[in-house]
């Protein structure tokens, strides 16, 4: 996928050092774009393997609006185990606090939550929340079916009074929905962007939630665009990035969801990928 391969590029060749709160020491650049038409594929990276079962079954864990890792857990995935809410384990990087994290499941009013209950008071991963917070996917979904030339069709993830609960802040922090001749268009803003790991994960991320709700709505599958912010690479990505620009990309995959009856109703096993191809898995070391 060029506009991805491109971004690697533009990092290596003029990215600025910079120092982070993992210790690790990024690369970086001031904000770029990420655009792809769904016409030409979903948009599953082919220079190595992203596992859309991973990737759907965190997108289902914020569409339920839930927040304890243990569900994701239990589904065999794993990329949320390393963090807990600051107000159950203050973060660190010392290893007893490290484990500590590990071994909490409380995530805080992280993203699904914010998308579903936002404004309200958030007690735990298993209570209710106090009061009536604002269900803003439920929004856009009502939107689409009755008002689809809205422009106010936006969700946001970041609620700064809730910021200092949360196992991170939200680095994929809002997006909107604008609909143009028939085709659903998905555009998100990104503060903090690991290219290596977690861009290719957000692609297709919101690739699929721009799928289901095009489902949802009896609509056309059109842009996906990423404004993304702060932009870096860590130090210790550099060559497996490297390798990726010298891998040819191969055709992109589709995807089919089976089923479907609602964005609310939608499993993450009920949709499956199709004829993709893709070079071999190349390993990144998380920075925690």
């Amino acid at each position: 996928m060029k506009a991805y391969l491109d971004i690697i590029k533009n990092v290596l060749d003029t990215g600025i050092e910079k120092k982070d709160r993992t210790g690790t020491g990024t690369i970086a650049i001031a904000g770029t774009i990420f655009e792809h038409d769904m016409e030409q594929g979903f948009p599953l990276l082919t220079t190595k393997s992203v596992p859309l079962r991973l990737v759907a079954s965190e997108l289902e864990f914020f569409i339920k609006g839930i927040t304890d890792k243990q569900w994701l857990i239990k589904r065999n995935n794993h990329i949320w185990d390393e963090w807990c809410s600051p107000e159950k384990v203050k973060y660190a990087h010392d290893p007893k606090t490290k484990k500590m994290m590990k071994d909490e499941n409380e995530l805080g009013p992280i993203y699904g939550w914010q998308w579903r209950h936002f404004g309200a008071g958030y007690v735990s991963h298993d209570k209710p929340p106090k009061g009536d917070g604002f269900d803003q996917l439920r929004y856009i979904v009502d939107a689409l079916k009755n008002n689809p030339d809205d422009r106010r069709m936006i969700l946001s993830a970041w609620n700064p009074p809730d910021l200092h609960r949360m196992a991170l802040p939200p680095c994929h922090w809002g997006l909107q929905v604008t609909v143009l001749g028939n085709r659903l268009n998905l555009m998100w803003n990104q503060r903090s962007v690991d290219v290596a790991l977690g861009l290719p994960f957000n692609i297709a991320s919101y690739a699929l939630l721009l799928h289901l709700l095009a489902k949802e709505a009896g609509l056309k599958e059109g842009k996906l665009v990423g404004f993304l912010g702060d932009t870096h690479i860590y130090s210790n990505h550099k060559e497996g990035l490297k390798e990726q620009l010298s891998r040819e990309p191969y055709k992109l995959p589709k995807i089919k969801t089976n089923n479907f009856r609602s964005i609310f109703d939608w499993e993450y096993t009920d949709t499956e990928v199709i004829g993709y191809e893709h070079h071999p898995m190349i390993k990144f070391d998380i920075a925690v």
